[in-house]
């Protein structure tokens, strides 16, 4: 299937639009590590139109970010084609993407996001409103519907389609669900089935064997992943190796792990302009890349406690220089909680 902007994949590999994650810097690690296409976090209509100075931040991207989209959020028509018309005009991306996804409180008690699904013919309006604002492709993001009772994604997909959009992203998931339960990947796969522009499945891919069995199943034309990029933005480097039938490279070791992570920090020092806030801001990324490492608790609980970017180079020596001790402590916790196990499973049939 032919996006409508270049990508160097015939199934490209897309980097989700994430509030307070998909930034700048994380943005271009992950290109680095083999995305294709990266989206801004979603931004307001009425933020962009107004130029607010936080809001017009966001909007900066840098050359490597390439091809990268724009999205925006909104239930006014006109406020959606404004913002498009001075996204185009100011910061060139090479795609705008609508935001019919976002299930927070917040914006959907105003209609957006998600909340634009409970009105189809609105969404119809404001794809044909952000179509006329812009000369650039304009895709979309949805659910699969409002609540369970408005559940149609190949329907809300054909009127996404026939208003003009692209290319579509589905979370198979109602708005009403949340983030819970498991996405329906057989919606993904009608969507798919139904449309003729490109569809880009999203939902539930924590490892790169997720993304090949979600490919496999829906047969989607590219693969948008989230949460599971957190604290492992190689997992795109990862994914095309399975796509492609290779090998997959591994992981990277606890030092690579952590070097990583610094870069990353690096980047996001010299991008923001609060350095302490920003540090701040950054502790749920530590969190994220110490993960499941030995004894990580108490690395995690000095990791969030950070105000500066520079304590974190020595939080991570510190580890790496007792590292086998981390390794032990993480051994026999393991051996005690498998013994009560034992004893429980042993009390159980006594019982």
């Amino acid at each position: 299937m032919r996006f409508p902007f270049p990508v160097d994949h015939a199934v490209p590999l897309y980097l989700a639009p994430m509030a307070g994650v998909s930034e700048s810097p994380f943005r271009r690690l992950c290109h680095r590590y083999g995305a294709d296409v990266v989206v801004t976090e979603f931004l307001s209509a009425e933020g962009i139109r107004r130029e607010n100075p936080a809001t017009v931040a966001k909007l900066r991207f840098a050359p490597d970010e390439r091809p990268i989209g724009v999205q925006i959020f909104g239930s006014e028509p006109d406020a959606m084609g404004d913002a498009a018309r001075l996204v185009t005009d100011v910061f060139q991306p090479d795609f705008i993407d609508i935001n019919f996804g976002c299930p927070v409180k917040k914006v959907v008690r105003r209609n957006g996001g998600s909340g634009c699904l409970k009105d189809l013919d609105l969404v119809q309006q404001i794809i044909r409103a952000v179509v006329a604002g812009t000369s650039l492709p304009v895709t979309v993001k949805i659910r699969s519907g409002w609540s369970e009772e408005m559940r149609d994604p190949v329907a809300i997909a054909l009127r996404c389609q026939d208003a003009g959009a692209r290319a579509l992203a589905l979370h198979p998931r109602t708005r009403t669900q949340m983030y819970t339960g498991s996405a329906r990947w057989a919606e993904i796969a009608a969507v798919k089935a139904a449309l003729e522009i490109p569809v880009i499945g999203n939902g539930d891919i924590k490892t790169a064997d997720d993304a090949l069995r979600m490919h496999r199943e829906t047969g989607c034309d590219a693969i948008m992943i989230a949460r599971g990029s957190f604290g492992q933005p190689w997992i795109f480097d990862q994914v095309r190796d399975v796509l492609a039938g290779r090998p997959m490279r591994p992981a990277p070791g606890v030092a690579s792990r952590f070097a990583v992570a610094l870069e990353h920090a690096r980047m996001v020092e010299a991008y923001e302009v609060d350095p302490e806030g920003a540090a701040i801001e950054f502790r749920k990324h530590l969190g994220w890349y110490v993960k499941g490492l030995p004894n990580s608790s108490e690395l995690r609980r000095k990791l969030h406690l950070v105000g500066s970017f520079a304590e974190v180079e020595g939080i991570f020596a510190d580890y790496l220089a007792d590292y086998e001790r981390h390794v032990e402590t993480a051994r026999l916790a393991e051996v005690a909680a498998s013994s009560a196990r034992s004893s429980a499973a042993m009390e159980s049939v006594q019982a």
